[in-house]
C-alpha cells in the first residue's frame, strides 16, 4: 500500500535534485571558468583574451601553423588541410616532415578553404589560430572560442614557431630545434668553400621562370651557409619572388642550380624539367649549370616547407651533392 503524499517531503527531495545538479553543472565547468587567460594582439590588430596554456588548439593553417605545433610537441585537436581526388584530407607535407597525418592521429580534419565552421565547433578548441588567408570570418569562429590571426607573410616562415612557442610554452623545445639547425650550418661552412660558389633556385610556371630572394627553407639554408646568389636574385626584394620571361634565365645561372617538383601531387623531375621546357624549349642549353649536370631536382614538399626537420634534410642535400665534388664554375 503507497505511504501518502507528503507535499513537505516532496519539497525536500525537489531542493536536493536541484542543488546536485547545480554543483554538477559548476564542477563540470570549473576548469573553463578556472582557466586562466591572457591579452594576445594579434597580426590582425585585435587584443584577444586567450588561454594561458591552451590544450586544445584548432590549427587552420596546415603548413604555417599546425607542421610548425607538431614540430614543438603540440598536437592540435583540429587541423585545416587539403584533399586527394578521392577527397580524404590530408596535412600538406605532414607525412614526410613529421610522419603525422589525420589517418594515424586523433586530429580532426575540418576541411580546406573556408573550413567546416561546425566540424570546428565539434572539435571544441580552446583556441583556434587562423590566418588573412583563411576565408572563414574570424567573427564566426570567435563565437567558438578565442581566436587569433597570424600573418606569415609578416613574421616569416620560421618566425611562426617564434610566436607559436610562446603561446604554447615551449620554448626549450624551439630552443632545442635551433640549435641542432646551427649546428648543420656550421658543418656546411666546414666542408664546402660555400662564398666561392654561387646558387640558386629557379621554376618553371606556366611558360615563366619563377626566382625568389630566398626560396623558403632552401632558401634559408643556402643563404645561412653563405652562398653567393646571382645580382639578378639578390635585386628581387627580401621575401619576394619575381616572375620572369625566357630572356632572363642566363641571368639566373648559377654554378648550381636548384629546381623543385610536387610529390603532394604525384609529380616527378621529368615534371619539373618540362615546366621549364615550357619556359625554354632546349633551356638547358643557356643554362651554364645544367649543361654541366650541376642542376639539382628536389621534391617541393621538402624545400619548401617551414620546418626545421626540412632544414636538415636540405642541409644534408646541400653537402651531399656539393661537399667534395669537383665541378665546372660559372666563368667569369
Amino acid at each position: 500500500m503507497p505511504l501518502p503524499n507528503n507535499p513537505k517531503e516532496n519539497q525536500t527531495m525537489t531542493f536536493f535534485k536541484l542543488a546536485s545538479t547545480v554543483c554538477a553543472i559548476i564542477l563540470l565547468a570549473s576548469p573553463a571558468l578556472a582557466q586562466d587567460t591572457r591579452s594576445f594582439t594579434d597580426d590582425a590588430g585585435r587584443t584577444v583574451e586567450i588561454p594561458a596554456n591552451p590544450q586544445r588548439i584548432a590549427s587552420l593553417q596546415d603548413l604555417s601553423i599546425t607542421i610548425p605545433l607538431l614540430e614543438l610537441g603540440v598536437y592540435p585537436v583540429a587541423s585545416h588541410g587539403r584533399t586527394t581526388e578521392t577527397g580524404e584530407g590530408f596535412i600538406r607535407s605532414s607525412k614526410v616532415l613529421t610522419g603525422v597525418d589525420f589517418d594515424n592521429s586523433d586530429i580532426t580534419f575540418v576541411g580546406n578553404n573556408p573550413v567546416d565552421i561546425e566540424a570546428v565547433a565539434v572539435a571544441e578548441p580552446d583556441l583556434i589560430i587562423t590566418t588573412p588567408w583563411q576565408n572563414t570570418p574570424v567573427e564566426q569562429l570567435a563565437a567558438i572560442a578565442p581566436t587569433i590571426v597570424l600573418d606569415d607573410s609578416i613574421r616569416g616562415d620560421f618566425g611562426m614557431y617564434d610566436v607559436l612557442a610562446e603561446i604554447t610554452g615551449t620554448t626549450d623545445q624551439l630552443d632545442i630545434l635551433e640549435g641542432r639547425y646551427e649546428g648543420q650550418i656550421e658543418q656546411i661552412k666546414r666542408l664546402i668553400d660555400t662564398e666561392t660558389i654561387s646558387v640558386n633556385v629557379i621554376q618553371g610556371v606556366d611558360g615563366e621562370v619563377l626566382s625568389w630572394h630566398t626560396y623558403a627553407g632552401l632558401g634559408r639554408v643556402l643563404r645561412d651557409a653563405g652562398f653567393r646568389f646571382p645580382d639578378r636574385v639578390e635585386a628581387i626584394a627580401e621575401g619576394q619572388f619575381e616572375r620572369m620571361s625566357a630572356e632572363t634565365l642566363p641571368e639566373l645561372d648559377a654554378d648550381f642550380l636548384f629546381v623543385t617538383y610536387r610529390t603532394d601531387t604525384l609529380e616527378t623531375p621529368d615534371d619539373a624539367v618540362g615546366h621549364l621546357e615550357l619556359v625554354m624549349p632546349n633551356f638547358c642549353d643557356y643554362l651554364h649549370a645544367c649543361r654541366e649536370n650541376q642542376m639539382i631536382i628536389m621534391p617541393r614538399e621538402e624545400a619548401s616547407a617551414s620546418s626545421y626537420y626540412a632544414l636538415g634534410v636540405m642541409a644534408y642535400t646541400v653537402i651531399s651533392h656539393i661537399s667534395g665534388r669537383h665541378f665546372e664554375p660559372m666563368p667569369d
